[in-house]
């Protein structure tokens, strides 16, 4: 299949497909006489590989080191769970900041008092890189 039905059957654009290939995550397509891109299923089993990680929020890095261990049927489980185990902290970690900004920011629409009025906190906080927003809880 050509790029374009191996883009729609991965759910993957043929821009990232092409970029996948330039970086080495997957191997460059077979060419057709006409000098297209050919994909297998094999290739289509991989690039769905890739988009579910992708989809996971795994890294291009982490997408390679999960895709060597995919292949290497000697590979220890272990460092597959360390790699996941790893990327769980990670999550958590941005999850803990994006509660932080958006407890913030609740604060911040809380005492704005949304009228005609033109003294807004939400711009002072914004202003002031926080600080503004860090004396009023001190």
């Amino acid at each position: 299949m050509n790029i374009g039905q191996a883009a729609k059957k991965s759910g993957l654009s043929a821009k990232m497909i092409r970029y996948y290939e330039s970086i080495d995550l997957i191997s460059p397509a077979g060419r057709s006489a006409n000098g297209y891109r050919h994909y297998t299923e094999e290739d289509l089993h991989r690039l769905a590989f890739i988009k579910r990680s992708r989809d996971m929020g795994f890294s291009l890095e982490e997408v390679s080191k999960l895709l060597a261990l995919w292949q290497d049927r000697q590979r220890a489980s272990a460092d597959v769970k360390a790699l996941a185990g790893a990327h769980i902290e990670a999550l958590d970690q941005k999850i803990a900041e994006l509660v932080g900004l958006r407890d913030t920011l609740q604060e911040l629409v809380e005492t704005c008092h949304g009228d005609q009025r033109p003294d807004c906190p939400i711009l002072r906080d914004l202003e002031s890189g926080g600080r503004c927003h860090t004396e009023q809880n001190e």
